[in-house]
């Protein structure tokens, strides 16, 4: 890298950038005809974030990763990483990357596979074996290293891909479906390794299809649909932005007499009335109890408003104390990225519909 590209670089806060990023193929034997993967995509990566790509089957992810990596090389427009362009030898040199379904020759084990790797990386033995130590506890597999790898579960070596990804201290990590095949506790750990890089300055680019480990973990979204990026954002901005929902939901959690409770919530307002019928909360809806001539005495319920505006939900909160009843919990139920993730995927299917 000569000095002007050294400059750029230092006084460049992005680590990747898209500009106007297309890619097509050709298909078809007799009718051939343009697949467009990739469609003018614009995108940026900060440095030192955590951003992740959502999107449905199809929707150009991997494509864009391909490009990234320089697997495969763009029809039109420009991307660039660390402020050179995508694929050349220098920019590759920095990036980890973690594949999804990474596949270990299976003769190995687990400190031999990182061998492996990190020679591939042109890391020299010494150096190999001063990283192996450290980067095992860091994904928890330490004491594991001398297993084969065929004896390990699908976790396991996702742990053991994270670590020969970080093999050579790369500034930018690329991650596909990182959390695949990990139960709660792994996943959990995860978000936690991802969170230490970040405070070690590593920038994190990762796809996934587990939309709550994106809302946990990612600073910025993107989410792509039929090749084209159809909103860019931290979650909260892209809530604000695309939430087409008209009011808002509300829980409230009640304990009062049996009558009270059936006479007090009606109401085009009311969205559904449940009563907690034992001590592991399954419900029965209040529909269903209104022909029950029971007399239960104090009992718990759930209850879900739909109001258009705070205000409503506070003048049911009033009415739940004037009518005598106790209130033991209310919760606000927000747009969730995952709505806002199918709206913007439907609405693209309504606008093009499949041929």
């Amino acid at each position: 890298m000569n000095e002007v590209e050294r400059n750029r670089e230092a006084n460049s806060e992005f680590v990747i950038e898209a500009r106007s990023l297309s890619k097509s193929y050709r298909t078809g034997l007799i009718r051939r005809h343009d697949h467009h993967a990739l469609k003018k995509v614009d995108l940026t990566v900060h440095r030192g974030e955590v951003f992740g790509l959502l999107g449905p089957n199809g929707a150009g992810k991997t494509t864009l990763i391909k490009v990234l990596l320089g697997i495969v090389h763009p029809t039109s427009g420009e991307a660039r990483v660390l402020s050179e362009s995508a694929g050349s030898q220098h920019a590759r040199q920095r990036i980890g990357y973690l594949p999804e379904n990474l596949v270990f020759p299976r003769h190995h084990t687990g400190e031999g596979a990182l061998y492996f790797y990190g020679r591939l990386s042109g890391l020299s033995e010494t150096a190999i074996r001063h990283q192996i130590p450290p980067l095992l506890e860091l994904v928890g597999l330490t004491g594991r290293q001398r297993e084969p790898v065929r004896k390990y579960s699908k976790g396991m070596r996702q742990r053991l891909g994270l670590a020969q990804a970080l093999l050579h201290d790369p500034e930018i990590l690329i991650l596909d479906e990182p959390t695949d095949g990990l139960d709660p506790l792994g996943r959990s750990q995860i978000r936690e390794l991802i969170e230490r890089l970040k405070q070690r300055g590593k920038s994190v680019f990762l796809n996934s299809h587990i939309l709550q480990e994106v809302e946990l973990i990612c600073d910025r979204v993107a989410i792509m649909a039929r090749g084209q990026v159809r909103a860019i954002g931290s979650i909260e901005d892209l809530i604000d932005r695309h939430s087409t929902a008209k009011g808002i939901d509300v829980w409230i959690d009640i304990a009062g007499d049996d009558e009270t409770c059936r006479s007090l919530f009606v109401g085009p307002e009311i969205h559904s009335v449940e009563r907690l019928v034992n001590r592991n909360h399954s419900t029965e809806l209040l529909d269903d109890l209104m022909h029950s001539k029971e007399n239960l005495g104090e009992t718990r319920y759930r209850v879900r408003l739909s109001v258009d505006q705070q205000s409503k939900s506070d003048e049911w909160v009033d009415r739940v104390r004037r009518a005598g009843l106790s209130l033991l919990s209310l919760q606000r139920q927000k747009p969730r990225l995952e709505d806002i993730f199918v709206q913007l995927v439907e609405r693209l299917d309504q606008q093009e519909p499949d041929a």
